[in-house]
């Protein structure tokens, strides 16, 4: 388990806030299937949240069972980040989480995500203003920052920096193994992750420190945990074809053994259900343009796909997304398998292939 400020969670697994994909919907999905200790929103605009635009406040939709959840910022005018730290404590934020991570221009040129590596006096204001608006007082909302190792490859500012965030008043640190100049390149730094906690460690013991970044398989975590010393782990991308991770990991962790994959039928029963829960929280446009671009994440768990994904994508309307759905369980719109591997084969191979790139875009 895993303790942030006040709050109680019940497993040291955590959804990362993935731009354009971890919204209520796949929440929903995730959650459903146990190990996940904090799920994160999207990276919210605290001006969009307090202009009240609709893309805002339907990336920081949540209800009762999606909870506890982490409502993730990002931005560099401190008092603008405390506004919008109020905005969501008071729409049902269990923590505030401040995005130092993103390395993606929309965000950095406006001095927001993995920008404020390079000012980090601004870094360290926008996080006392957050705490001094949402994180005192009789009910206070604990505020978080996730963070990469540091904007160049040869200046590791994150392991001098965290420290002085803690200092400032986050009561937890999540750190991307990787720098902005890397983006989404290469592999996860343990070692600068581990430099992090040594660092965070030495000055404040109790605070936990998250580990991220290539983490798709259930046996990556207790991998992450050991040779970084983190006291958890964020999962991003990893998650994106594989919902029930959380659920395999934290029982890898706990018994020794992971679950069984899912099969073929539960696979469309969960695209099924991700599927009707876009339409119910948000529109049936947006749930068909998110079907037809997240179809490739769930295939890689599917065996012989390929028609599927294709008559997917090309659906005119919901009702051709539930008889794609249905023609592949009857086992239609499959490309043929080589000779002497069945489907459920395919699908088990699948579930222990290499490492996708994790690449949080938070």
């Amino acid at each position: 388990m895993l303790r942030i400020g006040h709050v109680q969670l019940q497993s040291n697994l955590l959804l990362a806030p993935i731009a354009g994909y971890c919204d209520l919907a796949f929440r929903t999905i995730c959650r459903r299937y146990g190990g996940l200790g904090l799920a994160c929103t999207d990276l919210l605009s605290p001006q969009g949240l307090l202009r009240g635009t609709a893309t805002s406040l339907d990336l920081a939709q949540t209800n009762d069972f999606d909870k506890p959840v982490g409502m993730q910022l990002y931005g560099g005018e401190p008092g603008i980040m405390a506004d919008g730290a109020l905005w969501a404590r008071d729409h049902g934020a269990t923590i505030i989480d401040i995005n130092m991570g993103c390395p993606v221009d929309k965000v950095t040129k406006k001095d927001g995500g993995s920008r404020l590596l390079c000012i980090p006096d601004t870094a360290e204001r926008i996080v006392d203003a957050v705490v001094n608006a949402v994180g005192k007082g009789s009910n206070p909302v604990p505020v978080t920052c996730k963070m990469r190792l540091g904007w160049f490859d040869d200046q590791p500012i994150a392991e001098w920096l965290a420290p002085r965030l803690v200092k400032a008043g986050a009561c937890m640190i999540t750190i991307h193994g990787r720098t902005t100049q890397q983006k989404f390149s290469g592999t996860v730094q343990y070692e600068g992750i581990r430099r992090v906690v040594a660092a965070i460690k030495a000055e404040h013991p109790g605070i936990p420190v998250i580990g991220n970044g290539d983490v798709t398989e259930p046996h990556h975590v207790p991998e992450m945990i050991a040779r970084t010393g983190c006291d958890g782990v964020m999962i991003g991308r990893g998650a994106l074809s594989t919902p029930w991770i959380f659920r395999d990991a934290h029982a890898l962790m706990t018994t020794g053994v992971i679950p069984p994959p899912p099969g073929v039928e539960e696979i469309m029963q969960i695209m099924r259900d991700y599927f009707d829960l876009m339409r119910r929280y948000r529109t049936d446009h947006y749930a068909m343009v998110q079907i037809r671009r997240r179809v490739s994440w769930f295939a890689k768990r599917l065996p012989h796909c390929k028609p599927f994904k294709e008559t997917l994508r090309t659906a005119p309307d919901s009702e051709a997304v539930y008889a794609a759905l249905d023609a592949f369980s009857r086992g239609e719109l499959r490309s043929r398998p080589p000779r002497g591997q069945d489907d459920q084969q395919e699908v088990e191979d699948s579930g222990s292939s290499g490492p996708n790139a994790e690449a949080e875009a938070a």
